[in-house]
């Protein structure tokens, strides 16, 4: 069983170009390596849920695989309560799992 994964990161907000715009804030390396040990335990549909904090602002996502990393999510109004805006530094908490 999975003990509770914390990591806690900077990174630059990215945007990706879909159907719809999407910030992430991908993971550097190190954080990135300590997902890809726990992963097994915790993916389900390719993705790997996590309870992660921006500031002050709490919000649960999932991380999806990408460029050999992790890309977190960040919501709407995650970015809106945190006037983070693409190509920002943003300090990151995280826990992996459900």
């Amino acid at each position: 069983m999975l003990d509770r994964v914390e990591l806690e990161f900077s990174g630059e907000a990215v945007e990706w170009r879909g159907p719809a715009p999407y910030v992430f804030v991908p993971l550097p390396p190190d954080a990135a390596d300590l997902v890809d040990e726990v992963k097994a335990d915790v993916v389900y549909w390719g993705v790997v849920p996590v309870r992660a904090w921006v500031g002050g602002t709490e919000f649960t996502t999932a991380m999806f695989p990408r460029e050999d990393t992790w890309f977190l999510p960040l919501k709407v109004v995650v970015r809106r309560a945190e006037g983070v805006e693409v190509g920002d530094a943003v300090d990151v908490r995280l826990q992996v799992g459900r």
